[in-house]
């Protein structure tokens, strides 16, 4: 018999405020909501989170930390087959581009969305996309090109997250994506 772990009521609204937020927006998902599906009072959700605004810098870093986990676990499983960047980022990106959990980066869609009236994300969302440049820089080899050429690979991941986001060719924009790799990087 196993032990079931009992989650808490704050790790039940991040997680409830996660799923809503990334897969409705942070602006169409009240606080209302979040309490509803959480389970919780309105008191149990306050004591945790003063304001809506608390609850969005959580969810930003609980979104960074599970999804820079799988993207640097995946990226690194695709290096061992393929050796070759060009090839195992765009293979990567298809298996988050084509599951149904799909609804674009939290981070580009927090930034059109809330830096106006929450400065206080876009460290936040900088800390992501530049973590996100760092896992691809440790798949390239040791040069002093290095760290530039990671940042022009984390600029064309972010047009192909917006692009695939926008096109119902999934695919399309993964073949693109390597295309573009490829004539930059062997």
């Amino acid at each position: 018999m196993t032990a079931t772990k009992k989650v808490s009521a704050k790790e039940r609204i991040i997680r409830t405020a996660h799923e809503l937020f990334y897969k409705d927006g942070i602006r169409a998902t009240g606080v209302d909501r979040i309490i509803k599906e959480a389970g919780v009072t309105k008191v149990t959700f306050y004591r945790h989170f003063p304001a809506k605004n608390d609850l969005i810098l959580a969810f930003l870093h609980y979104r960074h930390d599970l999804w820079i986990t799988w993207f640097a676990t995946a990226l690194k499983e695709e290096m061992a087959q393929s050796g070759k960047l060009y090839l195992a980022l765009p293979q990567v990106l298809s298996r988050w581009f084509l599951s149904p959990e799909f609804h674009g980066c939290a981070f580009i869609n927090a930034t059109s969305e809330i830096t106006g009236v929450l400065p206080q994300a876009l460290p936040v969302i900088r800390e992501h996309k530049q973590d996100m440049a760092d896992t691809i820089a440790q798949c390239l080899p040791d040069t002093p090109q290095r760290i530039q050429t990671a940042q022009k690979c984390a600029l064309l991941v972010d047009g192909a997250i917006v692009q695939a986001q926008r096109e119902e060719d999934r695919e399309a924009t993964v073949a693109l994506l390597q295309a573009c790799l490829a004539n930059f990087i062997q």
